[in-house]
């Protein structure tokens, strides 16, 4: 098969651990004998000083040419620490999603056996979790208008919009998500305050019965942010709007014991891009030092929901899983033993896909 894939390393880390899912699916390549073609582009913060743009339109028509995109990551504290900057490299990835119709997150949490007793919470509660979070990216309160402030700058003012139609096809992917897994689906809300949460309610009590093999339940948002400490293995898909899915998919992913092993894809009509849910985290810039296997895991989803390729993303979820039980890991996860560089955990997966 041939494959065009576009490249926006981004900020931070970014660049690092996109080389080494590079090298991954470059092994993929010869493994399985497809041709691989890969474009690079600017985003966020470099874009920015590059082009005064977060995400310039010649990385937009690289995106829509591409067959899917790996992303890494967005953010600079230079803008984190400027209230009053005018250009953010958040508005890019917002940008990004908006204009190329990236309305689903998908983003799995799930355990690995041997760091399960790296996570902050006990065994018992942990132990085989395995739920997908389907967090709606285009709409809410991130695009919603107005929002600013008064001319006084006294007050500042959000607004949160949501239609039946963005609603719905978040909604129809939950179920189709739920009935290839264990027919459980979780609508997020907060119906007992929000409009915009009633109508994801309604919405979803709609469509229930074209799905008669799923089944749903409600909850509140403050509910389930308890219950995936509490008992995370009670969930399975889960669907929510986007500011709640931005907060509870982060809160889900320590459940592993590393937000640097969560992997994430977002889905729409056309286009499909695969980035690791961590940030950029710029302290760890250029030291080789940072966590790839977020990204590597990332490549693993492309290969399944963009090319629908199962045993090319199998292969890498097995090296990856090799490499942790033998303890090829940077210092994040090295735990007193030896920490390999972002680079060195790079080539050992790639050479381990190519000789299995």
């Amino acid at each position: 098969m041939e494959m065009n894939i576009a490249l926006l390393p981004g900020d931070g880390i970014g660049p690092e651990v996109i080389a080494q899912a590079v090298k991954v699916v470059q092994a993929i390549g010869k493994k399985f004998g497809h041709t691989i073609t890969f474009k690079e582009a600017i985003t966020g913060a470099a874009a920015i000083d590059a082009v005064g743009h977060p995400y310039p339109e010649e990385t937009h028509q690289v995106c829509l040419q591409a067959d899917a995109v790996l992303f890494g990551a967005i953010g600079d504290p230079r803008f984190d620490n400027d209230p009053s900057a005018k250009v953010r490299p958040e508005q890019g990835l917002l940008e990004m999603r908006k204009r190329l119709g990236l309305f689903s997150n998908v983003r799995p949490t799930f355990t690995f056996p041997s760091l399960v007793h790296k996570s902050p919470l006990k065994r018992d509660r942990i132990e085989g979790t395995d739920l997908v979070f389907l967090r709606e990216l285009t709409g809410g309160i991130y695009f919603g208008e107005p929002r600013g402030r008064n001319e006084q700058g006294t007050k500042a003012f959000d607004t949160c919009v949501y239609s039946v139609e963005e609603i719905e096809r978040l909604a129809r992917m939950g179920f189709e998500f739920a009935q290839k897994r264990r027919k459980h689906l979780t609508c997020v809300d907060k119906a007992n305050v929000l409009a915009t949460s009633r109508l994801w309610r309604e919405t979803v009590q709609r469509l229930a019965p074209e799905y008669p093999d799923v089944t749903v339940e409600y909850e509140f948002v403050d509910a389930v942010a308890m219950r995936l400490i509490q008992w995370p293995k009670a969930y399975d898909v889960l669907i929510t709007e986007n500011l709640f899915g931005d907060i509870l998919t982060d809160e889900a992913s320590v459940i592993s014991g590393s937000m640097g092993l969560m992997p994430s894809a977002s889905l729409g009509v056309n286009t499909k891009l695969f980035e690791p849910i961590h940030g950029s985290y710029p302290q760890a810039a250029g030291k080789d030092i940072a966590n790839p296997l977020a990204t590597v895991l990332s490549a693993a989803m492309m290969f399944e929901y963009a090319f629908e390729l199962m045993d090319e993303a199998k292969a890498i979820s097995d090296a990856v899983n090799l490499s942790l039980e033998k303890g090829i890991v940077t210092e994040d996860l090295a735990e007193g033993e030896v920490a390999y560089k972002t680079s060195e955990v790079g080539d050992w997966l790639a050479e381990q896909i190519e000789k299995a």
